[in-house]
């Protein structure tokens, strides 16, 4: 099979064309044709840090976590899918797994589920990784129907999702953004937009919630904004981050008795703990999107699987909106 492989890191590494042996089905897997991947911010710190990664696969590697496609074949004990279902998943791309830069991948059936109807291979690639983060976040904070929610980085990948996801359980959602298109994105979406280079954190908080603070705060930018997050949240309030590889002064957190939530959604793949809970997730997703709620925001530039690099360079540049989709 054609697969993009990369022979090296570091910061000048390339995705070279290659023919590859096609995957070999096990059991409790699936064989997917792969019609769609999505390019994340893990897979360009991969690609750039190797083995400073402890999640980094051995080169030469084939990189890319998530997938949108077709079963081809199923492996010894799968009774959940068939011959040509259309799934999706985030299967790939580090330790020992196979990546999706590719034309077939082998998945763990634990790790995918049937895509919603009413999406495009492409938007249901670009869903995964994202929307499990997104989901397992929010649950995790204790999403709740009435709840004043504030999202940091509303019009990101994660954050663009979490807004939706916070709107459909029943939130009052609040989202902060640095732009004009990100604030508009970010009202297209239903939250109420707010632009965090203008407006201090003591500002909107007393604006919107008369000061008391925001019950839930998913900060999806996270490290040095997590103070802002602890600013912005209220007494006893929940916060749920992406990003917690930092050091942190915990005292404004401990005064105001905030819960951290550090979500970290590649365990399940990595370590081989609970990856049922992945597929579980997917199958509300599924419904989710189903029903309307929940429609993945795409990047306008489309790329094919040979120009992996590009967009692995749109996705670094920031100048991307919503993700970035790559066509096989």
């Amino acid at each position: 099979m054609k697969a993009m492989l990369l022979n090296s890191y570091g910061a000048d590494s390339v995705f070279e064309a290659a023919e590859v042996p096609k995957p070999e089905l096990k059991p409790g897997h699936v064989l997917i044709k792969i019609s769609a991947s999505s390019v994340n911010t893990v897979d360009t710190m991969i690609r750039n840090m190797g083995g400073e990664l402890p999640l980094s696969p051995p080169a030469p590697a084939i990189l890319g976590m998530d997938v949108a496609g077709a079963v081809e074949a199923i492996g010894e004990g799968i009774t959940t899918f068939s011959v040509g279902d259309e799934v999706y998943g985030c299967v790939g791309g580090l330790a020992d797994l196979q990546g999706t830069l590719a034309e077939y991948v082998v998945a763990d059936a634990r790790l995918i589920a049937r895509k919603a109807k009413n999406l495009s291979m492409r938007e249901a690639a670009a869903l995964p990784l994202v929307a499990i983060t997104a989901y397992e976040g929010l649950m995790r904070a204790g999403i709740g129907a009435g709840q004043k929610v504030l999202v940091h980085g509303g019009s990101g990948g994660v954050g663009h999702v979490a807004l939706q996801l916070a709107k459909y359980f029943g939130a009052d959602v609040y989202s902060t953004g640095g732009g004009e298109k990100q604030l508009a994105l970010i009202e297209r979406l239903g939250a109420t937009p707010i632009n965090y280079k203008t407006e201090k954190v003591e500002d909107y908080v007393g604006k919107h919630t008369g000061g008391a603070g925001f019950e839930l705060v998913f900060d999806s930018v996270g490290g040095a904004n997590l103070s802002n997050s602890f600013e912005a949240a209220a007494l006893n309030g929940q916060i749920a981050t992406t990003v917690a590889m930092c050091e942190l002064d915990l005292n404004p957190a401990h005064f105001k008795g905030l819960s951290l939530h550090v979500v970290f959604m590649l365990i399940p793949m990595l370590h081989d703990h609970q990856r049922e809970t992945h597929g579980e997730i997917l199958r509300e997703l599924t419904k989710i999107a189903e029903s309307g709620n929940l429609t993945p925001v795409l990047d306008e530039n489309q790329y094919s699987l040979d120009q992996a690099g590009e967009a692995h360079a749109r996705l670094e540049s920031g100048k991307a909106m919503g993700k970035v989709v790559i066509d096989h």
